[in-house]
């Protein structure tokens, strides 16, 4: 039986690191199916002043990452029909939200999220999603790459 690994995914440094990673784990190419994930956030007010149109692109640009990503993770030999794409564009409050929430509806034995090197300040102001994926996933294998 294969194992399932869900891929927090969006076009960051951090995403790439945890895709990096996981394109090095050979061990893993014929033993596991691979779903990247994407999941949407509430705007901010910035984001929602710069008016559908900006969502749209904003909808596109990760479409085409998550691409780039299943092809990168096709040319490390993963096997195509083992890869998903899940672009969730119904917001969830926060993108923590959105990924636990995620992970609950499917069967997977790990979690992979990239995590951008922050601040106190910045973390402490902003939050930290993968943090916060980590404490509401207890028991659950979750790798937390860092850019």
């Amino acid at each position: 039986m294969k194992c399932a690994i869900l891929i927090a995914f969006n076009d960051s440094r951090s995403s790439a690191a945890a895709l990096d990673w996981l394109t090095e784990m050979s061990g893993l190419i014929d033993a596991c199916a691979v779903t990247l994930l994407h999941v949407f956030h509430k705007p901010t007010g910035s984001e929602e002043m710069m008016g559908k149109k900006y969502i749209q692109n904003t909808t596109a640009r990760l479409q085409a990452a998550m691409e780039q990503a299943r092809l990168k993770l096709i040319s490390a030999g993963f096997q195509p029909e083992a890869i998903t794409l899940k672009l969730v564009e119904t917001p969830y409050l926060t993108a923590a939200e959105g990924i636990i929430d995620q992970f609950n509806q499917g069967k997977y034995d790990l979690v992979v999220i990239g995590r951008k090197s922050m601040s106190k300040a910045e973390e402490f102001v902003l939050g930290d999603t993968s943090i916060r994926v980590v404490r509401a996933l207890e028991g659950t294998a979750v790798l937390v790459v860092k850019e």
